[in-house]
């Protein structure tokens, strides 16, 4: 089981913040760093020192970092252009060494639209437009040095491109599909996604969603592998009294925390961790959201990373 650490710094989080927890992350062995791409706070609190844009900012520690991968949980489709955004993710790929992933995504938070002037159309066509980006953006990818790529959609027309710069690998980085719609989102990850993951919800549910995954991908026909992962709220302590104060520390439940993510001592959560493994489940997204609480990423590593 790989284990990643995820962050949400819209919540108010520097970029030496960031740099310091991805560089304990790589030092303590975990698989990854990655980031939400938010512009705006959510739940209270100021936000400050204000949001930091996802790809600028992976783009930095793709510089400051030798090992962890690198990524997006998700990229919201609204943000950027797919010609634009295929030439960001591909750069930063090359500046890591390959070592980057992007999750793609409809965007869903619309004051952060309304707050810093971002069109935000209907959710049926959020989908329809990612489905094109997701063409566009793999299409200029994997298009062979020295070939032009074209494509022609509702919202999206692209002529003889020269499909530069490339990704590290050919075929481009992974991407990821992440979410629990019953129709379009399991369609949508068997035709383009190379992991497919489920956000925040029980072990119940998140089976669920993986069966509809993978009956989409049978009516596709198929073959490649896909990854199946999950992404949990964290807050792992020594004894209840070191839960509930990290519990605290992030304004949740503990007990709300225990039924719908990963918190409680070491043990509780490699426990749950094994549940999810059971589902099919390869890699986990711990939401990190104390991010100067260094302590408890030492405490996961030395206590559950070990054992996972």
């Amino acid at each position: 089981m790989r284990l990643r650490i995820f962050t949400e710094p819209q919540q108010g989080a520097s970029y030496e913040t960031q740099l310091a927890v991805a560089r304990a992350a790589e030092d303590l062995g975990f698989d990854a760093f990655f980031r939400s791409d938010h512009y705006l706070v959510m739940g209270g609190g100021t936000g400050e020192p204000g949001p930091t844009d996802s790809w600028v900012t992976l783009g930095a520690l793709a510089r400051e970092t030798s090992r962890i991968r690198l990524g997006t949980l998700v990229t919201a489709g609204t943000f950027r252009l797919p010609g634009p955004l295929a030439i960001a993710v591909a750069q930063v790929d090359r500046m890591s060494g390959g070592r980057v992933d992007i999750g793609l995504g409809t965007g869903w938070y619309e004051a952060e639209h309304t707050a810093y002037g971002i069109p935000f159309p209907s959710l049926g066509e959020r989908f329809a437009r990612l489905e094109e980006q997701l063409q566009v953006v793999t299409g200029l990818w994997r298009t062979p040095p020295g070939e032009r790529f074209s494509f022609s959609g509702e919202y999206y027309t692209v002529a003889d491109s020269p499909a530069l710069p490339k990704p590290v690998r050919p075929e481009g980085p992974p991407v990821i599909i992440g979410g629990t719609g019953a129709r379009r989102t399991p369609r949508i990850a068997a035709l383009y996604a190379d992991e497919y993951n489920v956000p925040f919800h029980v072990p119940e549910d998140t089976g669920a969603a993986y069966e509809r995954v993978r009956e989409a991908c049978r009516e596709q026909g198929r073959t490649r592998p896909l990854v199946y992962s999950v992404a949990q709220v964290v807050c792992c302590g020594r004894d209840e009294a070191e839960v509930r104060r990290r519990a605290d520390a992030i304004g949740r439940d503990a007990d709300d925390m225990r039924r719908e993510g990963l918190a409680g001592t070491p043990g509780e959560i490699v426990d749950k961790i094994g549940r999810f493994a059971e589902l099919g489940a390869e890699c986990v997204y711990l939401q990190v959201l104390d991010l100067d609480d260094l302590e408890h990423i030492e405490l996961i590593a030395a206590e559950v990373l070990a054992k996972v």
